[in-house]
């Protein structure tokens, strides 16, 4: 029975080690640029256009793919 305390009373330990070293204050965020707001700020977020198209284009090609592999098999060739 003297085990299974001690087991407890470490594993504990542990656990409460683990939890409060995780639950840390995040850091301060890094000072901006030094050119920040010299040519006026930047619009929030990032842009999408040049991949939106890629990933356009890369669903037709595995769509078409696809659409062949399947014709192809329902000819019985």
């Amino acid at each position: 029975m003297k085990t299974n305390w001690k087991i407890f009373v470490v594993g504990s330990a542990m656990w409460a080690g683990i939890y409060f070293s995780a639950v840390a204050d995040p850091p301060e965020p890094p000072p901006p640029p030094a050119s920040h707001g010299q040519n006026g700020n930047a619009p929030a977020g990032a842009p999408i256009d040049g991949g939106l198209g890629i990933l356009l284009a890369l669903g037709a090609t595995y769509g078409g793919r696809k659409a062949w592999v399947a014709w192809k098999k329902g000819r019985g060739t």
